[in-house]
């Protein structure tokens, strides 16, 4: 079963989030779900999304009637830095409230929201609350995205104890091999992931995700289904 709102979240900045969001949207299309995608903060942009133009390129579709009107991203900032941060630049303060409040009406519009967290899970959306906070304040499951590169297994297994500790529930990894390096350490990498994910009582599901020309078909996507198979298999 498909849950009506799913948090792409990852280890880092510039991990590939946008990437997977958007791929992970259109295997949804391609499968009749009524889907759209959000991004709770952008910073370092002015206007539309930057974030919400990849998702849109990747899916095959224009920017919609939602993301005119703010609501697949409440918060735009220029200053390219942390939420917290970017927002004070501004003269404002993220409310998380308006937050939850845009991402409930998309999902009484579509049947699935996708939500592309801002950097790791620690990221501070205001001086008190951090992602993970407002996280745990939502309940939603999360796909965690990380890598093979270095420092990613510290980054990753970090992620997981923290989801685990304000009890979120880990659908599965998308693993970002777009670079890759020593063979030897993607095999190993994702078996440690692998071997976390049971540790934690998450599915063992750690999907490959390769650079965005190995899915120039439309009906071409990385193996997402796992993450919706994930009853039993913890």
């Amino acid at each position: 079963m498909i849950p009506p709102v799913i948090c792409i979240s990852g280890i880092d900045t510039d991990i590939g989030k946008s990437v997977a969001t958007g791929l992970l949207a259109r295997y949804l299309l391609s499968r009749g779900q009524q889907v759209i995608t959000q991004k709770l903060v952008q910073t370092g942009c002015s206007g539309l999304a930057e974030d919400l133009l990849t998702h849109r390129r990747i899916m095959g579709l224009e920017p919609c009637e939602e993301d005119r009107q703010g609501l697949t991203c409440p918060y735009v900032f220029e200053t390219p830095c942390s939420p917290h941060l970017a927002a004070e630049l501004a003269g404002k303060v993220i409310d998380p409230a308006v937050l939850s409040h845009s991402t409930q009406i998309l999902a009484a519009r579509y049947e699935t929201v996708l939500v592309e967290g801002a950097g790791g899970l620690l990221v501070p959306l205001t001086r008190e609350v951090t992602l993970l906070d407002y996280l745990e304040q939502q309940g939603w499951p999360l796909v965690l995205v990380s890598s093979p590169r270095l420092g990613s297994i510290n980054h990753t297994l970090a992620a997981l104890e923290l989801a685990h500790g304000r009890g979120l529930r880990v659908l599965g990894i998308v693993y970002n091999r777009f670079r890759e390096g020593d063979p030897r350490i993607v095999v190993d990498s994702a078996r440690v992931f692998r071997q976390a994910l049971r540790g934690h009582g998450f599915p063992d599901c750690v999907i490959d995700l390769f650079g965005l020309d190995a899915y120039d078909s439309s009906d071409t996507h990385p193996e997402f289904g796992g993450l919706f198979l994930t009853e039993g298999r913890k």
